[in-house]
């Protein structure tokens, strides 16, 4: 009888140490929660830095191609040229 006490006393206490570790601490359902509400949080965050970065992305190729044709436009309009390149001017014979 002694024995059967001590061992139901025994389970109570496996069986609070189990729920307390359910309810309370690492791992247990509000650390859950917690965990999945600040994984949310960063997906979302994520999505609008990404929305950010594709934004970045297309101005960078606009201003990219944007300095190729001012840069053309330079070179037929203005006779632009770069550093160590060298010019040459033909002219056309019209005496002929």
């Amino acid at each position: 009888m002694i024995a059967r006490k001590i061992l139901i006393l025994a389970l109570l206490v496996v069986l609070v140490g189990l729920q307390s570790r359910l309810w309370l601490g690492e791992g247990s359902f509000a650390h859950v929660n917690t965990l999945q509400a600040k994984v949310s949080r960063k997906v979302a965050e994520n999505g609008v830095k990404v929305q950010r970065n594709k934004i970045l992305r297309a101005e960078i190729i606009e201003l990219k191609r944007g300095l190729e044709s001012i840069e053309e436009k330079a070179r037929s309009e203005f006779g632009l040229i770069k550093e160590g390149e060298t010019f040459f001017l033909l002219i056309e014979d019209d005496q002929g």
